[in-house]
């Protein structure tokens, strides 16, 4: 992969056992502030940096149980929308299992799993903001004026869209005040 489009390690998701008690302490201890979150609790969205959704995701689903991992996912932005096909079609050749294309609204992404089943996320952000959590399937076979019209009709029809610019501008006041307090 040319250096240009070299994947970017961006975030990471955690299983957690009390998302709240966990929540507060990446607010008042880390700094980070709240970007999204599921209405149930499920999942947390965090980030201390405006050009970042998100950098820390908290998912409930950690046990005492050894076998469940405690690292959700790991994901890499790779920068543009054809990055994210041609790693679909090189994980797909390659037979890499649980092969998951997915759009976020603000992204496009596909998941796999490793050779050792750590789940992969590499992806690329659009340039369009949704209320988060959001995923639905896409055909990263399609052309990618395709695909951003397709995903552009779909996030202006949502509650809570705006433009990206619009997203990071709040979120920065956001991060500010956080700073301050």
């Amino acid at each position: 992969m040319p250096q240009d489009q070299a994947p970017r390690l961006s975030h990471v998701g955690i299983y957690v056992t009390d998302v709240p008690k966990m929540r507060e302490f990446y607010t008042k201890v880390l700094g980070f502030v709240v970007s999204d979150a599921a209405e149930d609790g499920r999942i947390t969205f965090m980030s201390r940096n405006p050009s970042d959704h998100h950098q820390l995701v908290l998912v409930r689903g950690r046990t005492g149980d050894d076998n469940k991992p405690m690292v959700q996912q790991v994901s890499f932005n790779v920068g543009t929308l054809a990055s994210v096909q041609r790693v679909f079609r090189k994980v797909r050749e390659a037979g890499c299992k649980v092969v998951d294309p997915r759009c976020h609204g603000n992204a496009w992404s596909v998941y796999f799993s490793d050779p050792e089943g750590n789940r992969i996320e590499m992806f690329c952000d659009t340039p369009w903001y949704v209320p988060q959590p959001l995923g639905f399937e896409i055909d990263l076979t399609k052309s990618e004026e395709e695909l951003y019209r397709e995903t552009e009709a779909y996030c202006r029809a949502r509650p809570g869209f705006m433009p990206m610019e619009e997203w990071r501008a709040e979120i920065s006041k956001k991060i500010a005040a956080q700073l301050e307090a």
